[in-house]
């Protein structure tokens, strides 16, 4: 399948536009009804308006940034929404709601105009039972072929025996054969190998010894995080859920995903002094997601586990001492409450900042460890650049975000487009890399440490220095949270793996209606394909390792 670039029509004005209007006209006798969204302008299209929509919006207006789909059945119809922004300009949103009929749940795919539309189409038909015309290959993503029925939809049997036929045992390659002329193999990657990061199933073909397709086979780790928040209530019972999404190491990053979301929702306030508190919090836990990912990136590419795993896991442990002097936790934090935080920092004050204070002067020469172990290694060097190329045009069709986008020269982090916290009042830069491949994505990581700890030490002098009588941790929240009926809201943070967001329609009680996790490994595990055809297998396991992937988070 080739990727279809945008073509702006040589007519089109220079000014954007933004405004709900503005938009409305554009669109023209496409739009059959206007919504109003917590954080964009909705547009109700025909199921069969999908891709001429969608064009216009991406070559018109500037909307090339897919984020998410979000897919539901609603009383009397089936409904996809279709979450827009831009690369250039975050702030500027829409959304495109597609009804269907209940008999005939079929809408035209968004596949051929955004490459990111088919794993979130797969996943949509899987759980919801949706069909898009036109997908190029509309099958389940998280849950076997052999599955009856759809597990978010409203008549869903859960009671229902899953009878997996004796077929679906037969060895895949049972009557596969060597050809004279032709010189291909199929091999399985998976789902229990180390450079999987987990458990991914990685379907290979080889011709001769280079990757001719790749197909990435997730579910196994499958546990419908979406459902079950949907059976909770706003105040309390949703938060601890968002550290098990992302576990390795982005628990308060996730549960500001579900806080940001949640708070707008409901006109939430956080205290300055609370939000301060986050933004020290994420970036400790970005430095420990980070380290992470360099430790096993080089225990892939070149098998070093005693010194490049070990150095990193041994400064992951640092940030994972303070997140459990802050918190109580090392992995499961539950730390963010809705209007702020559970508690203040620890006591004694002193020494919790001075052992902030010692990690951060210890960083720059572990940062200069790692850069003559790894980057400056000529193995490394020899078997990341160059491999798992991802042109930019390619990486936004995919929706790809994150180090693995700004590794390939996009500008996008949603701590400067879309602010929130306290970022927007703190010296730090954006780091990307122009070389869009394995090496650039390696080295916005290691960069991205520096300016991490720039934003926890501008924390730490402004902590240390609040006055006592003003150290408010949390606002007043309502006991009982309701949102209207058919309120609904799109928010997003920006995770250590990219852009982490969720969905919420509010139905008036005091659960969601409907909740959805926007994933940044389920996105960016989209790009392998791209970056592996044509190449080796062990390009392949680099360029897999580059996406830093938590198949938690993957499969939710």
């Amino acid at each position: 399948m080739s990727l279809e670039e945008p073509t702006p029509d040589d007519g089109a004005v220079e000014t954007l536009p933004t405004g709900a209007e503005e938009i409305e006209e554009l669109l023209g006798d496409l739009v059959v009804d206007t919504e109003t969204h917590v954080n964009a302008p909705g547009f109700v299209i025909r199921p069969d308006a999908v891709q001429e929509t969608l064009r216009r919006l991406r070559d018109q207006a500037g909307f090339d940034h897919l984020s998410c789909v979000t897919a539901e059945e609603r009383e009397g119809r089936y409904e996809s929404i279709y979450h827009l922004t831009s690369f250039d300009d975050r702030q500027r949103e829409v959304s495109v709601i597609v009804p269907t009929t209940k008999d005939d749940p079929v809408s035209e795919s968004a596949e051929p105009v955004f490459r990111t539309a088919d794993w979130h189409e797969r996943e949509a038909y899987d759980l919801v039972g949706i069909d898009y015309d036109d997908h190029p290959d509309l099958r389940r993503i998280l849950l076997p072929e052999t599955w009856q029925g759809h597990p978010l939809s409203q008549n869903y049997d859960q009671d229902r025996p899953q009878i997996v036929t004796l077929d679906e045992w037969e060895n895949p390659l049972a009557e596969d054969h060597r050809e004279d002329e032709g010189d291909t193999m199929y091999i399985n990657i998976g789902p229990h190998h180390p450079a999987t990061h987990g458990v991914l199933h990685v379907k290979t073909v080889l011709d001769g010894e280079q990757v001719a397709d790749v197909d990435p086979d997730i579910g196994y780790l499958h546990r419908c995080e979406e459902q079950m928040c949907q059976t909770k209530t706003y105040r309390h019972q949703i938060m601890p859920y968002p550290d098990r999404w992302d576990y390795a190491s982005s628990g308060l990053l996730n549960e500001w995903a579900y806080a940001r979301a949640a708070e707008d929702l409901n006109d939430i306030e956080v205290p300055e002094y609370a939000q301060i508190i986050r933004t020290m919090g994420a970036e400790l836990c970005r430095i420990a997601s980070h380290m992470l990912a360099v430790g096993t990136f080089a225990l892939d590419v070149y098998g070093d586990f005693t010194a490049i795993f070990m150095y990193a896991m041994r400064d992951r442990e640092k940030t994972q001492n303070i997140l459990e002097d802050l918190t109580g936790q090392r992995m499961m934090f539950n730390y963010f409450r809705l209007g702020g935080v559970v508690w203040d920092l620890p006591e004694p004050r002193d020494e919790f900042f001075e052992t902030v204070r010692d990690f951060l002067d210890d960083l720059p020469q572990a940062l200069e460890e790692y850069h003559d172990l790894i980057t400056g290694n000529e193995i490394l060097q020899s078997r990341t650049i160059d491999t798992g190329v991802l042109p930019p045009e390619v990486a936004k069709s995919y929706g790809a975000t994150g180090p693995v986008a700004r590794g390939s020269g996009i500008d996008y982090d949603l701590r400067r487009d879309d602010p929130y916290g306290y970022y927007d009042e703190l010296e730090w830069d954006v780091i990307t890399e122009d070389g869009c491949d394995n090496f650039s994505r390696l080295l916005v990581r290691l960069r991205e440490v520096e300016e991490s700890a720039k934003i926890i030490e501008q924390c730490a002098d402004l902590l240390e220095d609040w006055p006592e009588d003003e150290r408010e941790i949390q606002s007043n929240v309502p006991r009982t949270l309701k949102p209207e009926d058919d309120t609904e809201i799109y928010r997003a943070v920006e995770a250590a793996k990219g852009e982490l967001g969720i969905y919420i329609r509010g139905d008036g009680t005091d659960k969601p209606g409907r909740f959805k996790i926007r994933s940044p490994c389920f996105s960016n595990l989209q790009t392998l394909p791209e970056m592996s055809t044509g190449e080796y297998i062990p390009d392949m396991v680099a360029s897999l390792g580059s996406l830093d992937i938590v198949l938690g988070e993957v499969d939710r």
